[in-house]
């Protein structure tokens, strides 16, 4: 058995790959539309989670945003805005943002097997009215996203079907998996305690949230 098949199988063409495959479903491309609709608003809207998908000269970056429902704004049919919460100031997806502006985002709802993505171009702004829009207890973003739309279209269920993502005999307990502190203490070569890194995070995330 090999590990990653045979060369002579690798698909290399779109003529190779277009056989292999059946023609789409005409479903699939009635659903892709050029602008957010009452029916992907809505979905939108009680999202909690988005991946935001960017591409710079440095390569590709997939970066998880998440708040309450509604924190990625509808502000037409054509433009979201999402405020850049704080994080880790790394900003790969904004310094890719910047050179590049597209970008990809899935949509993901707890519960919801149906997810939604959006193409489209991405714009950084800092102005001081539109961060202070976006509060969360006094607290603003340093900018915000504003996205123009391009293409939206839902996904089927079956990928979160199979993975079973929603369903509780799913969860695992968070210790099954390396600790953040032990894989920091391992990355830094014990340089950084891992223990004293995991006692800290609880009260160090409560007071970084927002």
């Amino acid at each position: 058995m090999t590990t990653n098949g045979s060369a002579d199988h690798l698909i290399t063409s779109l003529e190779a790959l277009e056989r292999l495959y059946d023609e789409p479903n005409p479903n699939s491309l009635l659903k892709e539309i050029d602008h957010v609709n009452a029916h992907y608003r809505a979905f939108i809207e009680a999202a909690p989670f988005v991946m935001l998908a960017s591409v710079g000269p440095e390569g590709l970056d997939a970066s998880p945003r998440g708040d309450a429902p509604g924190f990625v704004r509808v502000a037409d049919e054509k433009t979201l805005l999402i405020p850049d919460r704080r994080g880790n100031n790394r900003i790969d997806t904004l310094k890719n943002i910047v050179r590049d502006p597209r970008v990809s985002l899935l949509f993901l709802i707890p519960g919801i097997g149906e997810t939604l993505r959006i193409n489209g171009r991405a714009a950084i702004s800092a102005d001081p009215a539109l961060c202070e829009s976006f509060a969360v207890a006094g607290k603003l973003p340093r900018s915000v996203l504003v996205v123009t739309v391009d293409r939206v279209y839902f996904q089927c269920q079956k990928a979160l079907v199979r993975s079973k993502l929603w369903a509780p005999e799913s969860r695992i307990e968070r210790s099954a998996l390396p600790s953040t502190g032990s894989m920091i203490a391992a990355l830094s070569q014990g340089a950084v305690d891992g223990e004293a890194y995991d006692r800290a995070y609880p009260e160090r995330l409560k007071q970084t949230i927002y």
